[in-house]
């Protein structure tokens, strides 16, 4: 099946094309702004390097999804999930990780209510 047209970078001036909206370059760039203007400041603390390194690691031990797995399903894992939130009281032990697919983590979070615009 043929891919779509890459299209123009988004970043003013950029002449690159890319697939998604910023190529490489910039969607690193537009991350950094991001982090620094928008987001709330307790999240960067809650998810800093400590929280990327606890990340990979239990990824790396734990490669597939759970929720898949017990569905019969081997489905490679690319997020790391907290039981019970960090925001909650919940901390970063392994007890409290679960490795998820994208898929099974946006389903977990739409049945919770707690992405996409809604409050916690």
């Amino acid at each position: 099946m043929p891919y779509k047209p890459k299209k123009p970078c988004a970043y003013p001036g950029c002449p690159n094309l890319t697939y998604g909206r910023y190529c490489e370059k910039h969607k690193a760039l537009e991350n950094q702004i991001y982090n620094k203007y928008q987001r709330d400041p307790q999240t960067n603390e809650r998810y800093g390097k400590n929280w990327r390194k606890t990340r990979a690691s239990f990824l790396k031990s734990h490669p597939f999804c759970e929720l898949c797995r017990k569905e019969g399903r081997i489905t490679p894992a690319k997020m790391v999930h907290h039981i019970i939130p960090v925001r909650n009281g919940g901390s970063n032990d392994e007890e409290n990780l679960m490795a998820l697919c994208k898929s099974c983590h946006s389903r977990l979070h739409s049945k919770d209510g707690s992405r996409w615009g809604k409050k916690y």
